[in-house]
């Protein structure tokens, strides 16, 4: 079986969206520094970017998780993987992920770190599949809503492939 790779979104798109997002972040926290805390390894492309739109001072964390369980689909339980090089406690935090699906181990991963005291936690992504919604999770930040679609490109993979895309494509599948 061979994969197709259709644009969803280009590259231009991508980009004008992250400014979008750096100057509204650079807005609602002027006069204030943010901890970006990148979730590994898709959310780093994201990350890299949208950091360099915002404005106002910027220090950046990252940290990698896996949902375990018996099935393909996300437990919601996540096994933190490479935690956080430093302490939240007091800082202005915002969560930056390359996509919200289920919201299982997202909403799980921001209560873990909700109870390290940062003065503020908020959600940014870039993209955002709400009708796969499973648990709540409120996004402050979005880039944009897609349908449930397989996509890859700006950090996104299918099976390690397609992460340097600067596009978000949508992958299809032909059958030989």
């Amino acid at each position: 079986m061979a994969e197709k790779i259709e644009v969803m979104l280009t590259e231009d798109e991508v980009n004008d969206r992250i400014k979008a997002i750096g100057e509204q972040i650079s807005c609602d926290y002027a006069g204030r520094q943010v901890h970006l805390v990148c979730v590994l390894k898709g959310g780093s492309f994201f990350m890299c970017e949208l950091a360099k739109r915002i404005t106002v001072p910027v220090s950046l964390d990252f940290m990698s998780v896996s949902s375990y369980g018996g099935s393909t689909k996300s437990s919601g339980i996540v096994k933190i993987v490479k935690d956080l090089d430093e302490p939240l406690k007091d800082k202005d935090v915002i969560v930056v992920e390359d996509i919200v699906d289920s919201g299982r181990t997202l909403s799980y991963l921001l209560e873990l770190l909700g109870q390290r005291e940062p003065k503020s936690m908020r959600l940014c992504t870039l993209l955002d599949k709400p009708e796969r919604r499973v648990v709540d999770v409120k996004v402050d930040y979005t880039g944009f809503e897609i349908p449930d679609k397989f996509v890859v490109g700006y950090g996104l993979d299918y099976d390690q492939r397609y992460r340097n895309l600067p596009y978000i494509g949508v992958v299809t599948f032909d059958e030989e």
